[in-house]
């Protein structure tokens, strides 16, 4: 517990820190959001000064659909539950669709999950996606801070992470600078103010039910 507790005082320090950085200059600006399987990479290493895309499906698929979510969002949970398996199955599996998933840090909480997904690396992270929003109403209603992280880790344990390697990534300040700042780039640039949000061919969704997303997916892929 004490090497917990250590670790977690230096992660939310140098969250603050970076979150406080980020986002103190950006005066008047709100963003308001909506509370509560295996990727084809891009072929670039992750490391603290670089964010790769975690793409799946055909990098030249006619259409791109880009998912902007947060990891402590209940809708995202959702669409990932309902929606996204068929939308796997039936598009981008099939090389119809090339899909990009962005996180969107509403808060430290998600922040804690991306570090954790990402710290699986490309080929798991989709399934770490999967797991981490499975199991959101246990990691994110624990009690405490602690908790919070404690089960995070549980799950990346789980998933084939060690110790040592979990340790690293939570306390990688420039890997957490790096995705705060590609989150802020992203968010500003395509005016994104809730989760999910999602871009088709450069035109902004609001949350879709499967029959909603197949219905723009298909009228695209017609006139393509």
């Amino acid at each position: 517990m004490r090497k917990l507790s250590s670790l977690l005082s230096v992660f939310l320090l140098i969250f603050g820190a970076v979150y406080f950085l980020q986002f103190s200059n950006s005066k008047g600006q709100q963003i308001e959001f909506d509370l509560p399987y295996s990727a084809n990479a891009e072929e670039t290493s992750e490391n603290s000064g670089h964010i790769i895309e975690m793409t799946q499906g055909d990098q030249d698929a006619s259409v791109e659909m880009i998912e902007y979510a947060s990891f402590t969002c209940p809708h995202c949970a959702k669409f990932h539950s309902d929606v996204y398996p068929e939308l796997k199955a039936n598009y981008i599996d099939k090389g119809l669709v090339k899909f990009i998933y962005r996180e969107v840090y509403f808060d430290k909480y998600g922040m804690w999950a991306s570090m954790i997904a990402r710290c699986a690396g490309p080929e798991k992270f989709f399934g770490m996606t999967d797991q981490i929003y499975r199991k959101q109403s246990d990691w994110a209603r624990a009690e405490s801070d602690i908790a919070i992280v404690s089960k995070l880790r549980k799950i990346g344990l789980l998933a084939g992470l060690d110790e040592e390697k979990l340790n690293t990534c939570l306390q990688d300040s420039g890997k957490l600078r790096a995705l705060v700042e590609w989150y802020s780039e992203n968010a500003k640039r395509d005016g994104i103010k809730s989760t999910p949000t999602f871009l088709i061919n450069g035109e902004k969704h609001s949350n879709q039910s499967y029959e909603q997303l197949k219905e723009i997916l298909d009228e695209i892929l017609e006139k393509s």
